[in-house]
C-alpha cells in the first residue's frame, strides 16, 4: 500500500532528515523533545515511512569503516505513563529491567580473545567509524579483559557534568562536548571522557563459559573477520550480563528492577527529582525484559525494549498547600506547589482532580510529586515520588462555606448537597447563560442582580425590565436593551440545553443529549423516569441514575416557572420537524470542531449538529464519529487521538455536505 504522500509527510521527512544530519556532524539545533515529535507526528501520519526504519548517520572523515558485531538501532519511545504503560501491557514480562538511559555518544569496543581490537562508532547503525586511538584514552575502556571473550561491548561515551563547567563550557551540553571529542584526529580531551557500559554480545572457549551452554549462543565473526573459535555465551540473561561486564572492568548503568509497570512509573518519578544531581546527564529511562531476545535487538527499532524518556512537560516539586476551588456545589482540590519551570512557563498550581486522588496517592503536604502539562489549562499532579518525614496529612473542607450544609465526600466529587444554597443558585444562573449561550450579561452583572436578590431563580430572569437593569453602574440604556434582546432571543432551547441549563449534579449537556435520545424525549417523560429505566441509557450508571432522578425532583418547579414565563419553548430536533429521517448522516451522530471554521462560528455548528439530532462533543473519545477540522493531516493532540481510535477526520466541506444532505437548507450563504 503507497504511503501518505501528503505535504506534511514530506516536511516532516525534510525536517527529520536535516536534524538527523545536525546531530550526528555537527550542532543540534532543535532539543531531543522537539524532534521526538517531529518523529512521532510522522509515526502518526504515515507508520510504514522508511525513514523511521533508519537512523541518521555520523560520516566522520578520515576514519575506517567497520562493521558492529551488535546492530545499533533505535528504541521506540514513551514520553508519558500512558504511553509506557500501553508498551508494558503488550509484552507483559513478569519483571522489568529499568536502566538509565545515558545521554552521550554510543561506542561499541570489539574484542577478540580478551584483546581489544577495535572501537566503533555508532555510524547509521550497521557500519561506524574506527575510533580505537581515541578509545584507548577513555575511562573505562580496557584493553584487555580477564577472559578470552570474543564479541562487542556497548556502551555510551560520556562527559561529566563537572568537567564540562571546568573546561567545556563553550559547548553547548556534555553530549555535544563529548561527541566532538571522541573524533577528534589528534585525539586530543579524549581523556576527559567516561564510557559506562550496558550490552554485550559474544562468546568464550567452552571450557572458560558457562556449565551449561544457552541455546543460540556461538561465533559472533566469521574467519573473514578474524573471528575466535566458537565458543558459548558468558551470560543467560540481562542480570547476568550486567554481573559480567562488571567482572570484566567495566564500568556499567544504574539498572533496577520491579514487578509492575505502575512501579516503573514511580521509579521514573524519583530519578526526575535526582536527575539534577546525577554526574552525568541521562534523558530517561531504558525497560525491557530479563530474557536476552537477540532477533529483536537486531532490528532497527526493537519492540521488546523501549526509552521511557523524561518530557520537558513535567517537572518534580513540592506540594505545599491545597486550595478547595467551589464551582457550584462541589469543591475541587488544587495543590499549590513550589514554583517550577515547566513547557517554558512557571507552574505554581496543579488539578488534584477530586479527593479520590489524594488519596489513591497518599499525598500529604509537603510530598514530592510529578506534575505535567499536556495541553491542560491547569498542570495535574501525576504520581507521588516520596513523603519526607515532615509531611503532615491534608484536611478537607467539611461544610460548605455558604450555606454550612455538611459537604458529602463520594470520592470522585466532594459537594454540598442542599439544592437551596445561595451558591448553587448563582453557579445555575451563570450555567443557563453558558448553556443558551445568552451574551452580554457577565459573571459581575448576574452575582450583582442575585445579591440583590432580584434574580434568584432562572425564571427570575424573564420578569427584568431595561429600566432595572439601567440602574446599575456603568449600564446605559443601550446596553440594557442589547442584554434583554439576547436574553429573548434564545426562545428555543432544545431539551437537552434546557436540562443541562439547570446545572444538576453530572448532567452536562451531553449526558442530557444521551438521555433524550435514550427514550426520553420530553420533559414530562424525563420527570416520570424512574431509575430502573434510566439504567437502560447507554453511559448512565446507578450512582447517576438516582442523582438524576433526585435532581430532576429538586428543580421539577423551577423548570415549569420558566415555562410557565411565556419567554421560551422546548424546540423539537429540527431533522424531525422537517420530516428528515433519523437515520440522515447527523441525526444520532457525535462531532468535535478544532481549529476555526471559514463559514461560521464553532458555536453555531455546533448548534446546527444538535438542530439536526446530532451531539457536539468538546474532546476526541472512541465513541465520537466524527472530527471536523480545515487541517487533517497535523499533529495536533486531538488529531492524534482521532487517528489512534480510528475516528473519521473530515473538514470543513465535508462537514457542510453533511448538513446539506441532512437539512439542505442549514448550508450557510458564502
Amino acid at each position: 500500500m503507497a504511503g501518505n504522500t501528503s505535504p506534511r509527510v514530506a516536511e516532516l521527512e525534510r525536517l527529520i532528515k536535516r536534524h538527523q544530519e545536525l546531530y550526528y556532524n555537527a550542532e543540534p539545533a532543535i532539543s531531543d523533545e522537539d524532534f521526538d515529535a517531529l518523529w512521532a507526528e510522522l509515526e502518526d501520519l504515515d507508520p510504514g515511512n522508511i525513514l523511521l526504519r533508519r537512523i541518521g548517520e555520523d560520516r566522520a572523515d578520515g576514519w575506517p569503516k567497520v562493521g558492529h558485531v551488535m546492530p545499533m538501532g533505535s528504541q521506540a519511545k514513551a514520553t508519558d505513563p500512558e504511553s509506557f504503560e500501553a508498551w508494558a501491557a503488550k509484552v507483559a514480562y513478569p519483571s522489568y529491567i529499568v536502566q538509565y538511559k545515558l545521554d552521550g555518544a554510543s561506542l561499541e569496543l570489539q574484542y577478540e580473545e580478551g584483546v581489544l581490537v577495535r572501537a566503533v562508532t555508532r555510524g547509521d547503525g550497521t557500519i561506524g567509524d574506527d575510533i580505537t586511538p581515541n578509545a584507548v584514552r577513555m575511562r573505562g575502556v580496557p584493553p584487555r579483559l580477564p577472559a578470552a571473550f570474543t564479541g562487542g561491548v556497548r556502551g555510551e561515551v560520556l562527559m561529566a557534568r563537572a568537567t564540562h563547567a571546568a573546561k567545556y563550557a563553550d559547548k553547548a551540553n556534555c553530549r555535544n562536548a563529548a561527541n566532538g571529542l571522541m573524533k577528534r584526529k589528534d585525539g586530543a580531551g579524549s581523556e576527559d571522557l567516561d564510557l559506562i557500559c550496558y550490552d554485550a554480545k559474544g562468546s568464550v572457549p567452552e571450557a572458560a563459559g558457562r556449565a551449561a551452554p544457552r541455546a543460540g549462543a556461538g561465533t559472533l565473526f566469521d574467519e573473514a573477520e578474524g573471528a575466535a573459535a566458537a565458543g558459548e555465551s558468558p551470560f543467560a540473561d540481562e542480570f547476568g550480563k550486567l554481573a559480567w561486564l562488571k567482572a570484566m572492568g567495566f564500568a556499567t548503568v544504574r539498572t533496577e528492577s520491579f514487578a509492575a509497570a505502575k512501579d516503573v512509573v514511580e521509579y521514573r518519578g524519583k530519578v526526575m527529582a535526582l536527575r539534577p544531581s546525577l554526574p552525568y546527564d541521562i534523558d530517561g529511562l531504558v525497560v525491557k525484559g530479563a530474557s536476552i531476545d537477540e532477533a529483536d535487538a537486531a532490528k532497527a527499532r526493537p519492540d521488546l525494549q523501549i526509552a521511557f524518556k523524561f518530557s520537558p512537560e513535567e517537572a518534580v516539586t513540592r506540594l505545599k498547600a491545597i486550595e478547595w476551588s467551589e464551582s457550584g456545589a462541589l469543591y475541587t482540590p488544587i495543590g499549590i506547589v513550589d514554583p517550577v519551570r515547566l513547557a517554558g512557563t512557571t507552574v505554581q498550581r496543579a488539578n488534584l482532580c477530586n479527593p479520590d486522588m489524594i488519596r489513591s496517592m497518599g499525598l500529604k503536604l509537603g510530598s514530592m510529586v510529578v506534575i505535567t502539562k499536556r495541553g491542560e489549562i491547569i498542570p495535574k499532579i501525576e504520581t507521588l515520588v516520596e513523603n519526607p518525614s515532615d509531611a503532615v496529612e491534608i484536611e478537607q473542607p467539611a461544610t460548605c462555606g455558604t450555606c454550612g450544609t455538611a459537604l458529602l465526600d463520594e470520592g470522585t466529587r466532594l459537594f454540598c448537597p442542599n439544592e437551596a444554597c445561595p451558591k448553587k443558585e448563582l453557579h445555575r444562573l451563570e450555567k443557563w447563560l453558558t448553556i443558551l449561550d445568552i451574551r452580554a450579561f457577565g459573571t459581575a452583572l448576574i452575582t450583582r442582580l442575585h445579591e440583590s436578590g432580584r434574580v434568584r431563580r432562572i425564571a427570575d430572569l424573564y420578569s427584568l425590565t431595561a429600566g432595572e437593569l439601567e440602574g446599575f453602574e456603568r449600564m446605559g440604556a443601550t446596553l440594557a436593551q442589547k442584554i434583554l434582546r439576547n436574553l429573548r432571543a434564545a426562545n428555543e432551547p432544545s431539551l437537552a440545553e434546557f436540562v443541562a441549563g439547570f446545572d444538576l449534579e453530572g448532567v452536562g449537556l451531553l449526558v442530557a443529549e444521551k438521555l433524550v435520545k435514550g427514550g426520553f424525549p420530553t420533559l414530562d417523560a424525563l420527570f416520570a423516569a424512574s431509575e430502573e429505566r434510566l439504567l437502560a441509557v447507554d453511559g448512565i450508571a446507578e450512582t447517576m441514575a438516582a442523582t438524576i432522578v433526585k435532581g430532576l425532583a429538586a428543580v421539577r418547579e423551577e423548570m415549569l416557572a420558566v415555562l410557565a414565563t411565556g419567554a421560551l419553548r422546548i424546540r423539537e430536533p429540527a431533522a424531525l420537524e422537517s420530516g428528515a429521517a433519523a437515520d440522515s448522516p447527523v441525526f444520532g451522530k457525535s462531532f468535535c470542531f478544532t481549529g476555526e471554521l471559514r463559514s461560521m462560528k464553532r458555536p453555531e455548528a455546533e448548534k446546527k449538529v444538535r438542530e439536526l439530532g446530532g451531539s457536539a462533543k468538546s474532546a476526541v473519545a472512541k465513541d465520537l464519529d466524527y472530527l471536523v477540522t480545515n487541517d487533517p493531516a497535523s499533529g495536533s493532540a486531538k488529531n492524534k487521538k482521532a487517528r489512534e481510535y480510528g475516528v473519521a477526520i473530515i473538514d470543513e466541506e465535508a462537514f457542510l455536505a453533511l448538513l446539506d444532505s441532512a437539512l439542505p437548507s442549514t448550508r450557510p450563504a458564502r
